[in-house]
C-alpha cells in the first residue's frame, strides 16, 4: 500500500497570540538572566507543519523543572503589571508511565504545559526509570512516541528542529514510525500503542510493519493491560471514537489483536460470545459509520454520534450479562464502559438503554415504515393498552418507547435499521454492501418521518395531564401503591392516543373506566 504524500510547510507561521506568548516567555528568560532554551514539543509542531491550527502548547526546558520556570514567568509578569492565571503542577507517576512532572499555566486564554527535557536511566529488569536527568533535546526526541511527534520548534531561534532526522520525512510520506525500536518505545509507555493507532487513523497514515509486529506481541499486550490505567486507555479510545476516522482506528485495534485487551471483559465469568465477536463488533461499527455519512449526521449532535458508534460497536454482546458480587445480573456493556474504559456512568446507561430500545423498535419498524395497522407486539405493556383503540396503538407504543430513550431515539433507530430485517452476520463480506446501506437509509428516513408525523419527536417533554394525587382521589386511596402506578401507565396511554385531549376529559375517561371495572367485579 502506497503511503500518501502529505503537504508539509517549509516553516511555521505563528498566530498573533502565539507571537505575544512566545515574546513574554523570551522576556522572562532575559529578565531572570537565564540561558534556558525554550522548545515547543510534539503535536503543536506537527500540526503547524501540516498547516493546521493547534492550541495545545507543550514547552520543553533544557535546564530546569517546569514549576521553577512557571515561577519565573509569574514574577516577570508581576513586574510588568500582568497577572498569571490558573497555575497548577501535575506530579509524575512512573507506575502509570507518566514520567514527568508537568507545570501548567494560562497565558492569553491558552493553556501551556512546561516540562523538562529528559534522559532516563533504567534499572535492569524494569521499564520504569530509576533516575531522571535533564537530557539533551536529541535524547528527549528519541524518547518520544512517534517520529512525527518528536520535532521541536525552538522559540529562541524561531526554527524547527528534527533531531531524529526522520520527523519531516515521515510526515511527508504519511508513516507512523517510532524513533527507537518499536518494542522498546512501547514497553517504555505501552499507551503509545494506542496513540500510534489513533494518529495512524486520524491522518490516514500507514503503520510501520515492525511497529505492527511489536504492538501485537504478547509482551506489549501484557504491559498495556498491567501498566496503564484504564482511564488513560478509555481517554484514547474516546478520542478515536470521537475523531474523523473512528472505524479505521478500531480496525487497527482489531488487526493488532488488541481488541480484548482494550475492551476487557470480566474474566472470572463464563461468557458465551457470538462467533468472531470482535470482528462482528467492527462490522457493526463500520455499518453505523457508513450509514451516518449517508443520512448526513447533521441531524445528530456530536454526543449522539459518539454514543451511536459505541452502541453499534457493542451491539453484538447487547444481551450478554454476568452476575456481580451480590448475584445481580449486569450487562457486560456496562462492565466495559465502567471497568475497561472508566467512562462516565451515563455513557453506559445510554448505550444499554439504546440496546433495549432496539429490540422493541425492531417490532415497530414494519408498521411505522409502511403506516399500516396490524398485530403489534404489546409485550411489557401490561393492561395499559386494554382500552386503547387499535388505530392509536402504534402512536402509544412508539410514544412509550421514545419517552424512555428520549434524545437518543434517532440513535436507537440508526442501530435498529442495521439489524433490520435481520442482524448482520460475520460471514457477510467484511462490510455492508452499498445497496443494503441505501435500503437502511430509506427505512431510517421513513421511520423518522413517521415519528415526526405522529408528533412524537419530543414526547418525553410532554407532562402527564393527570397527577398521582388526582388518581388517588378517584380511587379513594389514602396512599399510593401499585394501582396508582398502573393507572399512570393507562392514563399516559390515553394521553398518547388522544393528543388533543384535556385533563378533564382524561379524568372523566378514568372515572368511567374505573366504574365499569367495579361493576364487572
Amino acid at each position: 500500500m502506497n503511503s500518501p504524500v502529505v503537504q508539509v510547510k517549509q516553516k511555521i507561521d505563528l498566530t498573533e497570540k502565539e507571537k505575544i506568548i512566545f515574546e513574554r516567555l523570551l522576556a522572562t528568560v532575559r529578565h531572570s538572566g537565564l540561558s534556558t532554551q525554550l522548545r515547543v514539543a510534539g503535536g503543536w509542531v506537527r500540526d503547524k507543519l501540516l498547516g493546521k491550527e493547534c492550541h495545545d502548547i507543550d514547552i520543553a526546558l533544557d535546564d530546569m523543572l517546569g514549576s521553577t520556570f512557571v515561577d519565573k514567568v509569574t514574577q516577570y509578569l508581576a513586574s510588568t503589571g500582568e497577572e498569571a492565571q490558573g497555575l497548577a503542577v501535575i506530579p509524575s507517576n512512573p507506575d502509570q508511565s507518566k514520567h514527568l512532572e508537568t507545570a501548567r499555566m494560562r497565558l492569553y486564554d491558552i493553556w501551556i504545559d512546561f516540562v523538562n527535557l529528559r534522559s532516563e536511566k533504567y534499572s535492569e529488569n524494569s521499564r520504569i526509570p530509576n533516575q531522571m536527568d535533564f537530557g539533551t533535546a536529541e535524547e528527549d526526541a528519541y524518547r518520544r512516541d512517534l517520529t512525527i511527534n518528536s520535532m521541536f520548534y525552538n522559540i529562541n531561534t524561531s526554527s524547527v528542529e528534527d533531531l531524529t532526522g526522520r520527523g519531516i520525512d515521515d510526515l511527508r510520506s504519511g508513516k507512523i514510525v517510532t524513533p527507537l525500536a518499536p518494542k522498546e518505545t512501547f514497553l517504555d509507555d505501552p499507551l503509545r500503542v494506542l496513540r500510534a493507532v489513533r494518529f495512524g487513523a486520524r491522518f490516514s497514515f500507514t503503520l510501520d510493519e515492525e511497529l505492527k509486529r511489536a504492538a501485537a506481541s504478547n509482551d506489549v499486550k501484557d504491559a498495556l493491560a498491567a501498566k496503564i490505567s484504564r482511564e488513560r486507555i478509555g481517554t484514547e479510545v474516546d478520542l478515536m471514537v470521537s475523531g474523523d476516522e473512528p472505524v479505521k482506528a478500531i480496525a487497527y485495534i482489531y488487526e493488532l489483536q488488541l481488541f480484548w485487551v482494550v475492551f476487557g471483559l470480566p474474566h472470572e465469568h463464563e461468557l458465551t460470545l457470538p462467533q468472531e465477536c470482535d470482528r462482528l463488533c467492527l462490522t457493526y461499527m463500520d455499518a453505523a459509520w457508513s450509514l451516518l455519512q449517508l443520512i448526513g449526521s447533521l441531524s445528530l449532535t456530536d454526543e449522539q454520534r459518539r454514543l451511536s458508534l459505541y452502541a453499534a460497536l457493542f451491539f453484538p454482546f447487547r444481551t450478554i450479562t454476568y452476575k456481580d458480587n451480590k448475584g445481580k445480573k449486569i450487562p457486560i456493556v456496562k462492565y466495559v464502559f465502567r471497568n475497561s474504559l472508566k467512562r462516565k456512568a451515563s455513557d453506559a446507561e445510554t448505550v444499554v438503554g439504546v440496546h433495549s430500545a432496539v429490540a422493541r423498535l425492531l417490532s415497530l419498524i414494519p408498521f411505522l415504515e409502511s403506516n399500516v395497522d396490524g398485530e403489534l407486539n404489546e409485550d411489557g405493556m401490561g393492561s395499559a393498552l386494554v382500552h386503547i383503540p387499535a388505530s392509536s396503538k402504534l402512536r402509544v407504543l412508539t410514544g412509550f418507547l421514545l419517552r424512555e430513550v428520549k434524545d437518543f431515539w434517532q440513535v436507537a433507530l440508526l442501530i435498529s435499521v442495521l439489524a433490520y430485517p435481520s442482524p448482520i452476520g460475520c460471514s457477510e463480506d467484511a462490510m455492508l454492501k452499498h445497496n443494503e446501506l441505501d435500503k437502511s437509509k430509506e427505512v431510517f428516513q421513513a421511520v423518522e418521518n413517521a415519528i415526526l408525523k405522529l408528533g412524537l419527536e419530543k414526547i418525553w417533554e410532554v407532562k402527564p395531564l393527570v397527577t398521582g394525587k388526582d388518581i388517588m382521589n378517584i380511587l379513594q386511596l389514602k396512599c399510593g401503591g401499585p394501582s396508582v402506578k398502573e393507572w399512570q401507565q393507562k392514563l399516559l396511554a390515553w394521553q398518547l392516543a388522544n393528543p388533543a385531549g384535556t385533563a378533564d376529559e382524561c379524568l372523566e375517561w378514568m372515572r368511567q373506566t374505573h366504574l365499569k371495572r367495579i361493576k364487572m367485579e
